[in-house]
């Protein structure tokens, strides 16, 4: 993923200059499969070339160059994911955008957001569908997802919540009202918004699937979008596509509940449960 990342955006800069392949190539001294690789993010880029690159491609700014050659070095990081096996093979993409991100804005019209679930919830959603065997790695996962909500300063966490997803929540009644008290309080904290998408909000737009808005550390815009679907998700790096889905946000976020106003509606339905 940090590969593709990269790759793109030094093919963004290539075409921004209105450079071919083959010019890149014969500026870095090598063939034009070595380049396409590097766009596509079949290989990585050593850090000479990649300043010969941004040399090319008349990039001036030292703190952009800084962060692509981070990129760079991250591309043969080893993430705490990468000792998870095979079970989670479908969720190393969405684990490194999500630990790559300063901001992450998700939308969930069934769930509570992975991040904003408790350990018992975690637990029902899994064993309703996958083998008992199964269940403690992805639950050990998403714990440690769940991790990144300490960093305060570096990291934020932005949801929209579908109300029927609140009432949804699998489990026992103790269950239930843990998760909606959780998911109360974490709403809470400074690095992290909660607003809940009433039933009767009044919204022009169509209805979406879950999806999420990714802004990486150091860069002030958002670079990608994730879609999600049954057996896993889509990268979106496109701008017009970011772009919708930065309205779509924009319209979803307006026409939910303030935070506050959405903590009062969750504690309404805590004393539903009776506990």
């Amino acid at each position: 993923m940090r590969s593709k990342r990269l790759g793109s955006e030094l093919r963004r800069l290539r075409a921004g200059r209105n450079l071919t392949v083959s010019e890149a190539a014969k500026h870095l001294g090598c063939g034009q499969p070595k380049v396409s690789q590097i766009e596509n993010g079949n290989r990585g880029v050593r850090s000479g070339d990649l300043s010969a690159l941004l040399d090319l491609y008349e990039v001036a700014d030292d703190k952009y160059r800084q962060r692509l050659r981070k990129l760079a070095l991250d591309v043969h990081k080893l993430d705490w994911w990468t000792q998870q096996g095979p079970l989670i093979d479908a969720l190393r993409d969405y684990l490194t955008l999500e630990a790559d991100s300063g901001l992450v804005r998700v939308y969930e019209p069934t769930l509570v957001p992975g991040m904003l679930q408790t350990e018992a919830y975690m637990r029902q959603l899994f064993a309703s569908r996958l083998p008992e065997e199964q269940v403690d790695a992805l639950v050990d996962t998403r714990l440690r997802r769940k991790e990144l909500m300490d960093d305060h300063l570096g990291f934020r966490l932005r949801a929209v919540v579908d109300e029927p997803a609140l009432h949804r929540i699998m489990g026992p009644r103790d269950t239930v009202a843990e998760q909606l008290r959780y998911l109360e309080n974490v709403g809470r904290r400074p690095n992290v918004t909660v607003q809940v998408l009433p039933l009767k909000a009044r919204f022009a737009v169509d209805q979406f699937a879950a999806f999420s808005l990714f802004t990486f550390r150091g860069q002030s815009s958002i670079d990608v979008a994730w879609l999600e679907y049954l057996t896993g998700g889509t990268l979106l790096e496109q701008e017009g596509d970011v772009q919708a889905y930065t309205r779509a946000w924009e319209d979803l976020t307006a026409a939910a509940l303030s935070p506050s106003d959405s903590r009062r509606l969750i504690r309404a339905l805590i004393e539903e449960t009776g506990s």
